[in-house]
């Protein structure tokens, strides 16, 4: 485990590729300046020694050891020492529904975005609960499991998207298949199970996955992304709508929120659909049903105490930044008397 002491440095990195983008346009300039005067033959001939790739080397030399400094400057912390300790709370599971259906913007920014929001927010109203993380769409995949290191859920949060699973589709008795794997049989904490979905799924299977959950004493709460109405999936390229996905016929698919189907699957398990439409109101809604659930004690782990590492990127800057000084401009002379391409 690690964590970054001083992340405001990374703005930082600005400068290197700024500097970067220079140093291509002055490199073209020179080679630009050079074909004016001198063709490519006549130049070797005036100045044999000079090598085209160590005025390269020795920015991409500067380069990397400037980017050591910042880095050092940040200051990666690796976790030395781990210690258990006891929380209060319950075990959650946010199954998310990463399907191209959440592409649908008639939930503002669009379904996924909305999804990612909603749960990035409960996220931050927690205590002491483990939570983990699934993504599903035909199939399901495990993303994070049961943790208490918010910071991590909401990293691998923010990284998924609708293109991260191939299968196509909606198959929520997937993610309550796996989601139910997560949950430890051996500990009495309450165990909830939210499914953040547009609910287009029309598999009965997953009421028989609800039930099988209920009597795993797992209860099931939907939240439901879209509206009733429905919208087109844009089909974007650079940001920008090209056209919207159709059917076999050529038609427009319009997607819409099941309300229905989600709210069936919640109430095999004693939960109940929650709207996702104000972020507020979800939230709210959230942490009432976490203060009318029983919070468990049990044993976590932590890293608590963590090493400095800035001083091994001040080392590797240091040294690139003296290899730069003392490498010449000009060839190599044991490797130009190799003569491996047999030149003349």
């Amino acid at each position: 485990m690690y964590e970054l002491e001083n992340t405001l440095w990374s703005w930082l990195f600005l400068l290197i590729i700024l500097i970067s983008i220079l140093s291509m346009f002055d490199r073209a300039w020179k080679v630009k300046t050079q074909k004016l005067f001198f063709s490519k033959s006549n130049l070797e001939r005036l100045s044999p020694n000079i090598s085209a790739t160590k005025p390269i080397l020795k920015t991409l030399f500067i380069l990397i050891g400037v980017s050591m400094f910042i880095i050092a400057m940040i200051n990666p912390k690796i976790g030395t020492k781990i210690e258990t300790f006891q929380r209060l709370g319950v075990d959650i599971v946010f199954a998310v529904d990463v399907s191209k259906s959440m592409l649908a913007e008639d939930i503002a920014p669009s379904r996924m975005d909305k999804s990612k929001q909603l749960v990035g927010q409960v996220i931050n109203n927690l205590g002491g609960d483990r939570i983990g993380i699934v993504a599903y769409a035909g199939k399901a995949f495990p993303q994070l499991p049961l943790t208490t290191d918010y910071s991590s859920a909401k990293m691998f949060l923010q990284n998924m998207n609708t293109d991260m699973l191939s299968s196509q589709g909606t198959a929520i008795d997937e993610a309550i298949r796996l989601s139910s794997t997560y949950f430890d049989q051996d500990q009495s904490t309450e165990r909830l199970l939210f499914i953040i979905s547009d609910g287009e799924d029309h598999n009965d299977v997953s009421y028989d996955m609800a039930d099988l959950a209920a009597k795993n004493n797992i209860t099931i709460y939907s939240i439901g992304v879209g509206t009733e109405k429905g919208s087109p999936i844009p089909i974007k390229k650079n940001g920008i709508v090209m056209s919207y996905k159709k059917d076999i016929n050529g038609e427009v698919v319009i997607t819409k929120l099941n309300k229905t189907y989600l709210e069936n699957i919640s109430d095999r398990t004693g939960g109940k659909l929650i709207d996702g439409t104000v972020t507020d109101d979800v939230i709210k809604e959230v942490v009432k049903i976490l203060e009318n659930t029983e919070k468990k004690e049990f044993d976590t782990q932590k890293f608590s105490e963590f090493e400095d590492q800035f001083q091994w990127f001040i080392l590797m800057g240091l040294i690139l930044i003296v290899i730069d000084i003392f490498m010449r401009d000009g060839k190599t002379i044991w490797i130009k008397n190799l003569n491996l391409f047999n030149e003349k």
